[in-house]
């Protein structure tokens, strides 16, 4: 009996934080202040335990309540709750312990990019028990993004002026008879990276390596950085990439939600 009114007490304090969580979210979006009937209705609560919510908040300093029209909306604290967040961990510190395992359980190179100025930059890399990492891809490294896994990944967001302008700027140097020269050839593969949600790199910035990319995402949901796992062509079969897949996803999910994505 007592164990049972325990896992019901639990239950019940899981929904009112689900619920006041709810209310966050909903004034964190909302353009303008909202009245408190709004908000019950968009939520579909009582008004009662709205009400107690966002009294619990407002005494908490996360939402403030205009006396005259009596109008929530939240504060600025949670504001300062993410700044320290965002200057204690960087992407960096997010990604190194996932890349680092993913590595040993696949003894493959794994390397995490940004975007700078149109061109691939790695700003972090796990090397695979044993192996060695290609020069292109050593920690402060640059590389193109027509012809990279990571960098078709990033260029995969990109709108179409902005693609024009990296061509424009970087143009679509031929590195192997794979490289993608022409700008049809690369939106065509962009198209198809959207589509599936990964990208490869075969053979198209170096003859003999392979890779397969990810991309990383932020709490908006964009993407700011792209992860990969590359090494020589006859170690990354399909064989390989197809029995370690979801073992590749895991990481890169971990990592994004880390980075406040939630799909």
């Amino acid at each position: 009996m007592e164990e049972t009114e325990h896992s019901n007490r639990f239950a019940k304090d899981n929904q009112s934080t689900d619920k006041v969580l709810a209310i966050i979210e909903l004034l964190s979006c909302s353009k303008e202040p909202m009245r408190l009937i709004d908000i019950s209705n968009q939520l579909n609560y009582n008004t009662s335990t709205t009400l107690r919510f966002l009294n619990s908040l407002e005494r908490n300093g996360y939402v403030y309540k205009d006396r005259e029209t009596l109008k929530y909306q939240m504060t600025y604290k949670l504001c300062g709750l993410a700044s320290h967040i965002s200057n204690r961990t960087g992407i960096v510190e997010i990604a190194s312990g996932p890349m680092k395992q993913l590595s040993t359980n696949l003894g493959e190179c794994v390397c995490l990019a940004v975007e700078q100025d149109y061109t691939v930059v790695y700003v972090h890399v796990a090397d695979g028990p044993g192996q060695m990492l290609r020069t292109t891809q050593r920690i402060g490294s640059q590389a193109p993004m027509h012809c990279t896994g990571v960098g078709k990944v990033i260029l995969s967001e990109f709108p179409e002026s902005k693609i024009d302008e990296m061509i424009r700027l970087k143009g679509l140097t031929r590195y192997t008879s794979n490289t993608l020269v022409t700008k049809e050839m690369l939106l065509n593969e962009l198209q198809l990276i959207r589509k599936r949600g990964y990208g490869y790199d075969n053979e198209e910035c170096e003859l003999g390596a392979r890779c397969i990319a990810f991309p990383l995402r932020d709490y908006n949901g964009q993407i700011i950085a792209a992860l990969s796992v590359t090494g020589p062509l006859g170690r990354m079969t399909d064989d390989f990439i197809n029995s370690n897949f979801r073992t590749i996803l895991e990481a890169v999910q971990d990592i994004s939600y880390q980075l406040g994505y939630h799909s």
